[in-house]
């Protein structure tokens, strides 16, 4: 998410090399449903790394192409809507003694602070809240590309990676011999808002 990134990211890449001659205003974007997944992965007694998945993840990503550090993000996470493959281990990670989804039935990302790590990522700063309980994470977050989709709309694309101690958030069921460190991945596509698109031409 660096200026570098977002520059040669750019449909016409010739432009990308030439200097900007007036700031863009950031932008705001909505999270595509259908092409945003958020996958964790965590150890089961030492016999394996099972995975599971979160979809239909509700966003908004404002981009500052000019000024990177000034992008933000916010994302709604339905843990409801857990899937790991075996319909009663999703019922159970759903239980008082994991999620607790009838109390907490979603979890939330507010961004608090973007920073440039290098040429082709960033540190994204913010809090996360399980179970009611919030604690600050990073993520590192690496923009794929940003131009138009198959449907001619402005297209950001993000890949990001973090981990978090379960026991930070309630949800220490096991712990330790059900690991406690939870890696997550996500892979995102955000869609420019459509006033901001109109705005734009």
């Amino acid at each position: 998410m660096t200026h570098r990134i977002l520059q040669t990211a750019l449909l016409t890449g010739a432009a990308s090399l030439l200097p900007l001659t007036a700031a863009a205003e950031p932008e705001t974007y909505k999270l595509d449903a259908a092409h945003t997944a958020i996958q964790f992965q965590i150890d089961h007694f030492g016999f394996s790394a099972p995975t599971g998945k979160f979809m239909n993840v509700d966003g908004t990503l404002i981009l500052d192409e000019d000024d990177p550090e000034n992008s933000s993000v916010e994302l709604t996470i339905p843990v409801t809507k857990v899937v790991t493959g075996v319909p009663d281990l999703d019922a159970h990670l759903q239980a008082e003694e994991f999620f607790y989804t009838e109390s907490f039935p979603e979890a939330r990302f507010v961004s608090t602070s973007v920073q440039q790590n290098s040429d082709t990522e960033a540190y994204v700063f913010g809090d996360l809240t399980i179970r009611g309980v919030t604690k600050p994470i990073g993520l590192t977050v690496e923009l794929n590309q940003i131009g138009e989709n198959m449907q001619g709309v402005k297209t950001a694309g993000f890949s990001a990676y973090t981990v978090v101690k379960r026991s930070d958030f309630g949800v220490d069921a096991y712990v330790p011999a059900l690991g406690d460190e939870v890696e997550i991945f996500i892979e995102s596509e955000a869609n420019l808002k459509s006033d901001d698109a109109t705005k734009d031409e």
